[in-house]
């Protein structure tokens, strides 16, 4: 990788990590639900799950897709069900009171995880790697992970400060409610150009 692409994937870096999507969504959701600090093992999650997904797509999991396309098509439905749950959880998740410690924002490791249903980024992971690294050494794609690593972090975490904002209006059931459901609706509908490219 030329050092002149840097600049270029810094910015595809944070446009894609800054956008809506299924992450942005959730830690939107989880900010106003669980604050910023029950939220942050999510983040993490996000940004080190994502960075070893890069890694690891680089490496040569294309070349699985390439080799057996039913695979992608068993990754997407899988991804549609997984994010089709979340949707239903946010849609339904309990308003936590002041000094109460109940309902669980999701786990470092259950982010992590998510990254590989997520179809958003399996998009930027599949167009980081395409693009950015013409020659595919290690070294290439381990660059390309640490740029999205130190974007990515920062970027998705301006979600759970706006999702801990709206808590302050969202005091009310009615409201919080109606703002859940709102998340969920917004996060199935982020599955249609999956389904419906």
């Amino acid at each position: 990788m030329t050092f002149d692409l840097i600049p270029a994937l810094a910015a595809f870096a944070f446009v894609s990590s800054i956008t809506p999507g299924p992450n942005n969504l959730m830690l939107m959701a989880s900010g106003a639900n669980f604050g910023f600090r029950r939220t942050v093992p999510h983040m993490l999650g996000i940004g080190i799950g994502f960075s070893l997904m890069l890694l690891l797509v680089g490496a040569g999991l294309v070349q699985i897709f390439d080799a057996y396309p039913i695979s992608h098509h068993i990754l997407k439905i899988g991804s549609a069900v997984y994010l089709l749950y979340l949707a239903w959880k946010i849609a339904n998740a309990a308003p936590v009171r002041k000094g109460e410690d109940t309902g669980t924002p999701m786990t470092f490791l259950k982010a992590a995880a998510f990254q590989w249903v997520n179809p958003k980024a399996w998009s930027m992971a599949l167009t980081a790697v395409s693009v950015y690294t013409p020659d595919t050494t290690f070294a290439a794609i381990a660059l390309v992970a640490l740029v999205f690593g130190a974007i990515n972090l920062p970027a998705v975490s301006t979600w759970t400060i706006v999702g801990q904002q709206m808590a302050r209006f969202l005091t009310n059931p009615a409201r919080l409610r109606t703002f859940n459901w709102t998340m969920a609706a917004l996060l199935v509908a982020s599955l249609y150009p999956v389904l419906f490219p």
